[in-house]
């Protein structure tokens, strides 16, 4: 018998609730790596605060060589209170930042989606909310973020600060490329979100991306919404989208705008793609006010290893883990942040196990009960 497949699995806890959510996510992993014929090998490293406080480097090099040699990287959370001391190169999300770059990640993956269990706590109205299904895929690693030049400077006595927000058409088309991808594999239609009638950057994406879809496809819909026009949609007909296409600062706020779709950042997963060694983490910030208490929610961190597990080629096991996620919601069972009277509220840990339980049995055929 040919030995099983091993993965190199690099973790990064980081900071906050991020060691929490993240061990819930591994147990997940760990459940189905079995049944699914491979198995992991798992490195712990620092990252953000707790790098910074234990090595001195938000992204030590230690990480970064753990990293580069690894199949995938899970990462929980970073900052928090404790670090908004520091400035610049050592602030815990420049470790962050760091990570992507050494990694290439140029294209942010955020799934959307509203599980029928959860289309009652959506501030929107059930029928509006009820079959939300959509990915934002953001350029990760250009645009106002990392244009130069930037600045602040003091003239005649006033303060002024400037960014400069930069595409050239390399990184459009390959952001690209990776939307109409995935868009092939889910419902064939992508919406390009931009500012064109503002900003000479965002006529650029216009020229590009159609010349894109133009010459490898064209059996993919597309079609364009101004920002601010699809931040409305959003609120008003969410299911009308499949795969969102945008720029990175563009793409950060709708993904935390649509992220309120289901009723709380603790069901959103994110992945982040490039040169081949993926970046999985949840949408979520590192809440340290519920740090280490059993409350936080572990969803988002698992659905990201179902990612994870998708990029690896492992794709019934992801499937498994994502309908153990919505048979465990359909079960009851909510952490405090969507918890509501006529649920069952759960700490941190017991949403892991269940999901790691059910996950395991539907690879295994084992009837659910």
């Amino acid at each position: 018998m040919a030995a099983a497949k091993t993965y190199r699995i690099v973790t990064l806890p980081g900071d906050g609730i991020g060691p929490d959510v993240l061990r819930e996510a591994m147990r997940v992993l760990g459940a189905v790596a079995k049944p699914a014929g491979f198995a992991i090998e798992e490195t712990t490293h620092l990252v953000g605060g707790a790098a910074i406080d234990g090595a001195g480097n938000p992204f030590p090099d230690a990480t970064r060589a753990a990293c580069l040699a690894a199949d995938a990287v899970m990462l929980g959370a970073v900052g928090g209170p404790a670090w908004d001391h520091h400035t610049g190169a050592m602030r815990p999300e420049s470790g962050l930042l760091a990570l992507r770059k050494a990694l290439g990640a140029y294209a942010n993956l955020r799934p959307v989606a509203v599980p029928e269990a959860l289309v009652a706590a959506s501030p929107l109205r059930p029928e509006v909310v009820r079959g939300t299904d959509m990915l934002i895929v953001r350029e990760l690693t250009g645009g106002i973020y990392f244009g130069e030049p930037r600045g602040r400077e003091v003239k005649d006595g006033r303060r002024s600060a400037h960014n400069t927000m930069v595409y050239d058409e390399h990184e459009i088309a390959r952001i690209a490329t990776i939307a109409f991808e995935w868009a092939r594999r889910r419902r064939g239609k992508v919406t390009l979100v931009d500012k064109a009638n503002v900003l000479v950057v965002s006529q650029l994406w216009r020229e590009v991306v159609p010349e894109v879809h133009k010459a490898s496809f064209s059996d993919i819909e597309l079609d364009t919404l101004y920002v601010d026009n699809a931040a409305m949609q959003i609120v008003l007909r969410p299911a009308q989208f499949d795969v969102v296409l945008t720029g990175n600062l563009f793409g950060d706020i709708l993904s935390d705008l649509a992220a309120t779709l289901p009723g709380s950042l603790g069901m959103l997963p994110s992945a982040s793609l490039g040169s081949g060694i993926g970046l999985f983490e949840p949408v979520h910030g590192s809440a340290p006010d519920i740090a280490g208490q059993n409350k936080a929610n572990p969803l988002a961190a698992i659905l990201s290893a179902a990612m994870l597990l998708d990029a690896l080629g492992e794709a019934t096991a992801a499937e498994a883990v994502r309908a153990a996620v919505d048979d465990t919601l359909a079960e009851g069972l909510r952490t405090g942040d969507l918890w509501r009277e006529g649920f069952t509220r759960v700490g941190t840990t017991e949403m892991g196990e269940r999901v790691a339980t059910l996950a395991r049995k539907r690879l295994e055929h084992v009837p659910i009960g």
